[in-house]
């Protein structure tokens, strides 16, 4: 801006991507929907270069292929160290190209969010915190002497009462504040029955892209902060973040008892006070293991046995203060009073929602529960 001129405009000019970071957005995209398959993302590449000429003479997928090898994002497979889940190929993903995904799965799901400070959270906790804010105020009766801060008191008390005659008297002290900030602990279930990829609906991928996400903004904003993810269908079991981008569903059943029973096993070794689960799940439970071994299910209806089974873990959830908060992506009546009876047992909460929000919806719950308890 001119102060004599006012403002001047210019025609705005977009930043010029290279050939790899335009094409690279694409593929990691596809690679998220092939579950790390890296024969079936390139052959979906080149089907889509056919339609929207992606490629073109200067740079080919060949090209592009090589690039992704210099870059560190893919090698050809070793067969003693075998395959962490890539499918059929020579080359397999790397740990870069891993969280690659995950950092294009936080971009995508809350890269638009309004950023906030660090460690936001509330507490009911008397005392003094543990981090300093740089905020000061006056002294008041009760306050911890190891938080006045000497420099702005010492400097109350030469304008109070002169330099020559230095006295630090109680209404010169200044006292800096502090926060609490606890730590949350977070177990995210995924359901992986065959519905979740059922009538027409991808719906495992983008809750596979909201588990990426998570674990990325957790590491990045709240990196004291733990989470863990299982995934449950016939059994349910823990898998390493490095697993997400492979994650398919299976000719599973819905075994939503064994998930919450795996998840309050986790959260029971947590030392944090503060402990949540966040279930993603499309379809009502269908599936519980009986003391024998054997698997009972039934997949018309709600079967009275195994709602009463998963009321009772709502509740042990409940007593064990551990809050469920569940991402229903289905909208029938029976299932809605199903989830509602569920949250009345744990006393937590439910969403009824689609797809396109779901990130969205956890990250904000996330940050509620972060900063409401403790």
């Amino acid at each position: 801006m001119n102060s004599q001129n006012g403002f001047t405009f210019s025609k705005h000019i977009p930043e010029e991507l290279s050939n790899f970071d335009r094409v690279f957005d694409i593929f990691r995209d596809l690679l998220t929907h092939t579950s790390g398959d890296l024969e079936e993302a390139f052959e979906w590449l080149d089907m889509l270069d056919k339609e929207y000429d992606i490629f073109n003479d200067e740079y080919t997928l060949q090209d592009f292929e090589e690039d992704l090898k210099k870059r560190g994002y893919i090698k050809e497979e070793d067969p003693e160290e075998g395959n962490s889940g890539a499918g059929e190929g020579k080359n397999i993903l790397t740990p870069k190209l891993e969280a690659a995904l995950r950092e294009y799965a936080l971009e995508q799901i809350f890269g638009k969010l309004k950023k906030s400070g660090v460690g936001n959270h509330r507490t009911t906790k008397t005392g003094i915190g543990d981090e300093r804010e740089g905020e000061n105020r006056s002294f008041q009766y009760g306050d911890d002497l190891s938080a006045v801060n000497m420099t702005e008191s010492l400097k109350n008390a030469q304008i109070n009462n002169g330099i020559s005659d230095v006295r630090l008297t109680e209404d010169d002290l200044i006292v800096e504040e502090t926060k609490h900030k606890a730590q949350m602990s977070t177990v995210l279930m995924i359901d992986i029955s065959h519905s979740m990829i059922l009538y027409g609906e991808d719906r495992i991928t983008p809750a596979k892209k909201v588990a990426m996400a998570l674990v990325e903004l957790i590491k990045r904003k709240y990196p004291k902060d733990s989470i863990d993810i299982i995934v449950f269908g016939n059994e349910a079991w823990p898998i390493k973040i490095k697993d997400l981008p492979y994650l398919k569903v299976g000719p599973y059943h819905t075994n939503t008892v064994a998930g919450l029973e795996l998840a309050m096993d986790i959260l029971r070794r947590k030392r944090n006070t503060n402990k949540q689960i966040f279930m993603i799940t499309d379809g009502k439970p269908s599936c519980i293991q009986l003391p024998t071994g054997e698997f009972y299910t039934n997949s018309y209806g709600l079967d009275e046995m195994i709602v009463n089974q998963c009321l009772n873990r709502a509740a042990q959830a409940r007593k064990l203060k551990i809050p469920i908060t569940t991402f229903m992506i289905a909208q029938d009546p029976y299932l809605r009073q199903f989830v509602e009876a569920f949250t009345a047992q744990n006393k937590g909460k439910a969403f009824l929602t689609g797809l396109s929000g779901l990130g969205q919806m956890i990250f904000e719950d996330y940050e509620k529960n972060r900063i409401k308890r403790i």
